[in-house]
C-alpha cells in the first residue's frame, strides 16, 4: 500500500505544481485512512519546504454533502500561512485550481487542546475569538470528480482562505443563530446560519480536536480553525468579486484575478 499512497501523492503534487488537474486518486486509494496517509505525506512535504502550518479546516460539515459523498462525519486538512489573503485583496489567477467560495466561521484559539477528549467548555476556553471568513476551495481533481478518498488526499479540497478583521469574543455573538449571507458583486448566491455546521460551529471544532490529536497533529494556541460552510458553495470565475456577511461578526470580501490575455 505504501506504494501506492505515494503514488497518490505524487500525482496530486505534479497537479498542483503544473496547474492542471489530474485523474481522482481512488484508483490508488480506497479507505480514509489510506487518503489520510496521502494527505499527511504532502504536509510533511510543504513543512520540509518551509511552509508554515498555521491551522486546520474542516470539510464535510454539511449533512446534504456527506449524503453525497456517501459518509457520515466531517474530514480535515491543513492551513498552511501561504494559503491566507488579506481582505478584500484578490487571488491571482490559476492559485487555486477549480475555485469555489464558501461563508464560514473562523476560530483562533489561545490555548492549545491536547487531550484525547474534549468538551464544548474546553473549546470555548481555548477560543480566543471568533472572525467572519471566505474559504475559497479548490480541487487538484479533475472536473471536482471526487469521493471521499479523493477528498481528503486532496487536503480536504483546500485552496485559499480569507479572514475578517475584527475579532469578536465568543460571549458576544450566538453562531448556531447567526445569518451568512455570499454575495457576487451585490448578488446574493448562498445562504446559511451556523446551525448547517454540524447543528454549530464549536461541535465542528469539538470534532476536530479530538480528531486531530488522533492524528498526532493537535491544535496549538494560534491555530486558526475554519469550521465549514454555513451555506451552498459557490463557483468562482476570474473577475469575481465574493463578499460574506456573518451576523454578529461582520464581513469579509475577495476578488479574484483576471486571467492574462
Amino acid at each position: 500500500m505504501t506504494a501506492n499512497i505515494d503514488a497518490a501523492a505524487e500525482r496530486l503534487a505534479a497537479a498542483r505544481a503544473s496547474g492542471t488537474p489530474c485523474a481522482p486518486v481512488r484508483d490508488l486509494v480506497t479507505t480514509p485512512e489510506d487518503a489520510y496517509a496521502v494527505q499527511e505525506r504532502l504536509t510533511g512535504r510543504r513543512l520540509a519546504e518551509g511552509h508554515r502550518l498555521v491551522g486546520r479546516k474542516i470539510g464535510l460539515t454539511s449533512r446534504a454533502v456527506q449524503e453525497q459523498l456517501g459518509v457520515g462525519t466531517p474530514d480535515f486538512g491543513m492551513l498552511f500561512a501561504d494559503m491566507a489573503v488579506p481582505d478584500g485583496e484578490e487571488i491571482p489567477a490559476g492559485a487555486v485550481l477549480q475555485p469555489r467560495a464558501e461563508a464560514e466561521v473562523a476560530l483562533v484559539l489561545a490555548a492549545d487542546l491536547p487531550h484525547e477528549r474534549h468538551t464544548v467548555a474546553d473549546v470555548i476556553r481555548a477560543t480566543a475569538f471568533a472572525l467572519p471568513a471566505i474559504e475559497v476551495v479548490g480541487s487538484r481533481v479533475r472536473d471536482w470528480d471526487i469521493t471521499l478518498p479523493d477528498t481528503i488526499a486532496d487536503n480536504a479540497s483546500s485552496g485559499m482562505y480569507v479572514l475578517g478583521n475584527r475579532p469578536v469574543a465568543l460571549a458576544d455573538v450566538d453562531l448556531r443563530l447567526c445569518g451568512a449571507v455570499l454575495e457576487r458583486r451585490g448578488e446574493q448566491l448562498s445562504t446559511g446560519t451556523g446551525a448547517a455546521c454540524l447543528g454549530h460551529p464549536l461541535n465542528a471544532a469539538l470534532w476536530l480536536a479530538d480528531t486531530m490529536v488522533r492524528a498526532g497533529r493537535p491544535l496549538r494556541a494560534g491555530d486558526t480553525v475554519l469550521t465549514g460552510a454555513l451555506g451552498p458553495v459557490v463557483p468562482a470565475a476570474p473577475g469575481d468579486v465574493f463578499e460574506a456577511r456573518i451576523d454578529g461578526l461582520g464581513d469579509v470580501r475577495v476578488a479574484f484575478g483576471k486571467e492574462d490575455r
